[in-house]
């Protein structure tokens, strides 16, 4: 084959593709020529990504085997990003049901390849004396190697990224706990790896010889205690220091209750995870790189995989759709079907109304607001607002508008300043007010199916640290107050626009 010549892309499936991993893998094994084959128990759930048209979809259960002997039909490499961490006490039961019958159905179908994501596991600790946790994924790795196909076994500690369990439980505790008491597990030294350097050796191990059949421990430059993560996360976040005090009391259920308490990752993820983390977990070999070698930079360091992981919010990349999230610009970034827990804080405060006008009216009211024609709620309220604003060496509401009837992506807008707009539909704000955290207002003039005119109002706060999230439950109550009489307003605003002789509303003012 001359050099120039393409190399012809793999057959590959990718179980596990609604979760972490496997959905941000999707793209990847396609930007390198291979067709994809995704296998689900519930294949609706993979409809929302914007790959979803370019693979094939099929359904499939990894503890059925005539489902998997149908997805493994003529594939050449499958990959097994499946666990039932957080599915009860019986997931280890689960995964080794699970493998084995992936294993052999591998086997049977001529599948050159199979693929594994596992944990990074203590050097010298006998698998009996794991946390149930690194103990399961540990076994699967095993009944993998032992199936007589070639696998690889790719071994990780914590995944950095936003929507990896592991790092969002790392997200919370340092975000919203400025002080510490911590369970003794803050001082076990860890390895943690960015996920775009675990989906860079999962696409490479597609190719390996057929020769190789191991495991490789992939990780970081970096080797850190807890503590330190914590420590560095929050210098990376731009959070006060963190005090950290950890007691030999709390046992891995009180870790796991208490981690619940302070963050949303689900108890049933959470007492797993801190249960493991009392294991050591530190790579002892970087044999990946004979073959996926490392790219200049990589494997990236601590402090700029979390930099990545909080690029979106920092860059004020917020959805301007109604769903959960928008499409990721990257692997760290979170995706639609990420938990609801995955991706920080962001709270979010939802009004929508049918609006008597045409959407045209409401538009020209949209785009009117602030300056001499006020906020449509509680003027009193946000003169207040403003002056303490100033008092605080913000820019207070002295700044008005540039021009009384149309803005303009860059234009201030008394305390805000206007970050997106597209004429007719939406108006994006961001507030530059002093606030613990950042902050938008979206404005959308919609057309329901019917016809008839629908405005949509959404305000959110990403909260900077515990004032951050104090600060919004503070205001909170008066929101149905300020941006539910905003909300109204508008759309009676809009209702009363006069009509042109032409029969469209008249501009306001």
């Amino acid at each position: 084959m001359h050099a120039d010549e393409a190399v012809p892309g793999l057959r590959c499936l990718v179980t596990g593709a609604t979760g972490y991993v496997g959905g941000r893998l999707v793209p990847e094994l396609l930007a390198e020529g291979h067709r994809v084959r995704c296998v689900a128990r519930t294949p609706e759930k993979l409809r929302d990504h914007p790959w979803a048209g370019d693979v094939e979809v099929v359904g499939g259960d990894v503890t059925d085997a005539a489902s998997m002997a149908t997805a493994l039909r003529d594939v050449d490499v499958a990959y097994y990003l499946v666990h039932a961490l957080g599915t009860g006490d019986r997931f280890e039961q689960t995964d080794r049901k699970a493998a084995r019958i992936f294993g052999e159905q591998a086997r049977a179908a001529g599948v050159r390849r199979i693929v594994y994501l596992g944990g990074l596991t203590p050097a010298g600790v006998p698998e009996g004396d794991l946390s149930p946790h690194l103990r399961s994924r540990s076994e699967v790795a095993r009944i993998l190697l032992d199936s007589g196909v070639p696998t690889t076994v790719l071994r990780a500690a914590v995944v950095i990224g936003s929507g990896s369990a592991s790092f969002e439980m790392l997200r919370y505790l340092t975000e919203r706990l400025p002080v510490m008491v911590t369970p003794s597990w803050v001082r076990t030294r860890i390895q943690p790896v960015a996920v775009r350097d675990v989906l860079r050796a999962l696409v490479g191990s597609a190719r390996m010889p057929a020769d190789v059949s191991r495991a490789f421990d992939i990780g970081g430059p970096d080797v850190l205690t807890y503590r330190e993560m914590m420590t560095r996360y929050a210098a990376v976040a731009g959070l006060p220091r963190r005090l950290i005090l950890s007691v030999p009391v709390l046992t891995p259920g009180l870790s796991s209750h208490w981690v619940g308490l302070v963050t949303p990752v689900p108890a049933s993820i959470a007492r797993p995870l801190t249960e493991s983390l009392r294991h050591e977990v530190v790579c002892h070999e970087h044999d990946i790189a004979r073959y996926v070698p490392d790219l200049p930079g990589h494997p990236l360091g601590f402090d700029e995989a979390v930099r990545l992981a909080l690029q979106r919010v920092r860059e004020a990349k917020v959805t301007t759709r109604w769903s959960s999230a928008s499409v990721p610009g990257a692997p760290s970034d979170p995706l639609p079907t990420d938990p609801d827990w995955a991706g920080g804080s962001l709270y979010t405060d939802r009004r929508e109304l049918p609006v008597d006008a045409s959407r045209e009216a409401l538009w020209r009211v949209i785009e009117g607001i602030g300056g001499d024609n006020g906020w449509y709620s509680l003027p009193l309220a946000w003169a207040v607002r403003g002056r303490l604003d100033r008092l605080v060496g913000g820019v207070g509401l002295r700044r008005g508008r540039r021009d009384a009837t149309r803005l303009r992506v860059g234009d201030s807008l008394d305390f805000w300043r206007v970050e997106e707009i597209r004429p007719g539909h939406l108006l994006r704000l961001r507030a530059e007010m002093r606030l613990p955290g950042l902050a938008w207002l979206e404005m959308y003039a919609e057309t329901d199916d019917d016809g008839s005119t629908r405005y949509r109002q959404r305000a959110l706060f990403h909260p900077h640290g515990l004032l951050g999230h104090a600060y919004w439950w503070s205001v909170s109550p008066f929101h149905a107050v300020v941006f539910g009489g905003m909300a109204r307003n508008i759309a009676g605003a809009a209702a009363r626009t006069p009509t042109t002789p032409t029969g469209e509303r008249a501009p306001i003012g």
